[in-house]
């Protein structure tokens, strides 16, 4: 009989984002979740409210994301959102209101600065992830950095992306998979991917709905392939990701950016507690 053979991966170090929530190693999954771009503060606050309510009973640690900038829209028509200032006072306002960390991205040195006043968690768009001066000045927040891969990046190569960061005495890492290019416009999920930047020793994230786009697939704008996003939940939960980024929204069709890949609101809570099974019974295993 063949001897399976598994090579050793470290133990994941501990990320601290609020005093109440930490990432890694023996503790909840981390669930970043919330419509791809911010459209008012009562929308925003709709979907926090009821994100809250659908996990009040799993083992899960909720912070709520939303965008004020999508700069890198396929076509210069695309929405790309209502702006730094007037995101981040909503944001401010769904954090104070909800008590919910949040976690937006930016795009430059700039909004890293001004976003860290307000945000829990900085995240760096997969297309910038090489971007020595935007790392670092994600990193000198102090903030939490959640750090998408790029789909034009080996998962071995996410060592050196957390290294710029790290240099700035910041190790508030977390390292997001969000697929990989495979020919012109798909994109695959390579689970053994999740395993190799594990090694790093910084928790995983996985990306479910950016990595069902089928980038500029509608002339214009991404499109999508959203019942890839459970199958892919529940394969990367059982690898052994630390945590999860689902965007969502009441009604994808009539969202201003990625609605092809967005989960519909209603679902959230079948995919998350499936999820959560799962995790479990990998965990005990």
């Amino acid at each position: 009989m063949t001897e399976l053979h598994t090579r050793t991966v470290s133990i994941t170090r501990t990320v601290s984002v609020t005093p109440n929530i930490a990432i890694g190693s023996g503790q909840n999954l981390l669930l970043i979740a919330g419509p791809c771009q911010i459209e008012s503060k009562e929308h925003c606050l709709s979907i926090a409210r009821f994100l809250l309510k659908v996990t009040k009973e799993l083992p899960v640690n909720l912070v709520f994301k939303s965008s004020f900038d999508k700069a890198n829209r396929t076509s210069l028509k695309g929405k790309r959102g209502i702006g730094q200032e007037k995101g981040l006072r909503i944001l401010e306002e769904v954090r104070k209101e909800t008590g919910l960390p949040i976690l937006t991205d930016v795009h430059d040195v700039e909004q890293a600065k001004i976003s860290a006043e307000v945000v829990d968690i900085i995240q760096t768009p997969a297309f910038l992830c090489r971007q020595t001066d935007l790392l670092i000045a994600a990193g000198a927040t102090g903030k939490t950095v959640n750090v998408k891969k790029g789909q034009f990046l080996a998962p071995e190569d996410m060592s050196h992306v957390a290294e710029k960061i790290a240099s700035t005495g910041n190790d508030k890492i977390l390292l997001c998979e969000r697929g990989t290019c495979f020919g012109y416009r798909d994109l695959i999920v390579d689970m053994r991917g999740f395993l190799t930047m594990k090694e790093t020793g910084y928790p995983v994230i996985f990306d479910a709905t950016h990595s069902v786009q089928s980038m500029g697939g509608k002339g214009g704008s991404s499109g999508g392939s959203r019942h890839h996003i459970y199958p892919l939940v529940r394969a990367a939960v059982a690898v052994g990701v630390d945590g999860l980024f689902i965007e969502c929204h009441d009604n994808p069709e009539k969202a201003p950016s990625d609605g092809a890949s967005m989960l519909p609101l209603e679902l959230m809570e079948e995919v998350v507690k499936s999820a959560c099974r799962i995790r479990a019974a990998a965990l005990a295993n």
